[in-house]
């Protein structure tokens, strides 16, 4: 009899509501599978690069970093396969977690047969992980007495947490990664229009205002983030980065 897929393969459930990962993975152990879960990304960050991962179950609507803005960052470090799992599903909101690299797209509530096939399908495609291979998504990055933290999507000064909202995490990063590249307003607007941000947090010039509150001893002059007059943005700032193993 010729073997099934999904034998022995390691599937990642990323999704906030606890039971569905306990459903989800009580269904697909039945079947041969290694299920693990995680509450955020954060947590699946922590789970990719501590273990081999076949396949990510990865729900869209997530605390924090949503999931099309972690499968866009996983994308830009690892192929493995995604399926994006979402209670939206509308077009619109289909394309948009295709177009960020999800392998497939599964509307909720879905049927465990459904899900298998998918499965399936998308691991078909896909070569199984090789043993130890893990997903290490990004670096940290430090500049002055700062920490930037991509994986964990965390500022530190000093040790301690720098409280910023998801939008003004997405444009800090953005600066920093293209350090010493001026951005223009609207580069900065298509690197960070994933991130989950609250009405007020759509303007640039409003995000790097508090962004420089938070980062500068004088914000009304700058050391960190430069304005470049008629142009846009730029970090000045000596970065240091860091692979992370």
């Amino acid at each position: 009899r010729k073997r099934d897929v999904v034998a022995s393969r390691s599937i990642l459930i990323v999704d906030d509501d606890r039971e569905i990962r306990r459903l989800v993975a009580a269904a697909l152990s039945e079947h041969g599978m290694e299920v693990t879960g995680a509450g955020s990304t954060a947590a699946a960050a922590d789970r990719l690069s501590a273990q081999r991962v076949d396949l990510v179950l990865l729900d869209r609507m997530l605390p924090g970093e949503s999931g099309v803005d972690f499968c866009r960052r996983l994308r830009t470090r690892s192929s493995i396969p995604v399926i994006m799992l979402t209670a939206l599903g509308e077009e619109p909101d289909r394309v948009v977690g295709l177009e960020a690299g999800a392998d497939d797209y599964l509307g909720k509530p879905f049927t465990t047969r459904e899900l298998l096939a998918r499965i399936r399908a998308v691991l078909r495609r896909a070569p199984p992980a090789r043993p130890g291979e893990t997903h290490r998504l990004s670096p940290r990055y430090r500049f002055a007495n700062f920490v930037l933290d991509v994986e964990r999507r965390l500022l530190e000064r000093g040790g301690a947490a720098v409280e910023l909202t998801s939008g003004e995490f997405s444009l800090l990063q953005a600066l920093v990664e293209h350090r010493p590249r001026v951005l223009s307003r609207d580069q900065l607007l298509d690197m960070t229009r994933g991130a989950r941000t609250g009405p007020f947090d759509r303007s640039i010039d409003s995000q790097i205002s508090r962004l420089r509150r938070k980062l500068e001893g004088d914000p009304r002059h700058p050391q960190h983030i430069k304005t470049v007059r008629n142009v846009g943005y730029a970090f000045a700032s000596e970065v240091r980065r860091e692979e992370t193993a």
